[in-house]
């Protein structure tokens, strides 16, 4: 089996191993821009992050997954599946048998968790209630299991011209559901302005 061995760029790998905790690839992301494809749509490697300078969701969990590995934790993402509104993608680790997550997001409250969270599902459900579209409904209803990016390393997923397959295979794995109600949920107006502070339009 033929493994592509990503060449980082010395200024690269200076970026990743720099950012040498999950709480400093956290604020990293926070730091860049929001993706708000303007252009068109894109699916950016964590290179093309570094290249273009921003990211959406899909981009910045992929750009931490590999910044975790740069620094010694298993490139792990989970897909959060929506109904009425957008999958979300976040990065995972685990420090202390807890796990907590990197994310960015368009929505405050679906961003940074601390490594408190006991179980998968219990870290997805705190993103629960802050997991809304512009209507104000609740839209969160499953989650796929932890995909260890290192199945992608033969098509260079760290450094590739666009990282599309990986979006196309979190489509086509099973997810877990949350949820069996079909009744809509609604969020607290305050909640609701909250949420959207510091969105990118």
């Amino acid at each position: 089996m033929t493994i592509v061995v990503t060449e980082w760029t010395p200024a690269e790998r200076r970026l990743l191993a720099g950012l040498s905790t999950p709480w400093k690839i956290q604020r990293h992301l926070d730091d860049l821009p929001y993706n708000t494809e303007k252009r068109g749509p894109t699916c950016n490697s964590p290179r093309g992050v570094i290249r273009e300078g921003a990211a959406h969701c899909f981009e910045a969990a992929l750009f931490a997954a590999a910044a975790l590995r740069v620094n010694g934790f298993p490139p792990l993402i989970l897909d959060l599946e929506s109904v009425r509104d957008d999958d979300h993608v976040v990065a995972l680790y685990k420090l202390d048998g807890h796990w907590g997550a990197i994310a960015k997001s368009n929505y405050a409250g679906l961003r940074f968790r601390e490594p408190v969270y006991r179980t998968l599902r219990e870290l997805v459900m705190s993103y629960f209630e802050h997991y809304y579209n512009l209507k104000g409904e609740k839209t969160l209803r499953a989650y796929s299991r932890p995909v260890n990016l290192a199945r992608f390393d033969r098509r260079g997923w760290m450094t590739a011209d666009d990282a599309w397959f990986i979006a196309e295979y979190l489509l086509e794995i099973p997810h877990i559901p949350i949820l069996s109600t079909t009744r809509r949920m609604y969020m607290d107006q305050r909640l609701y302005a909250a949420g959207l502070v510091g969105r990118a339009r």
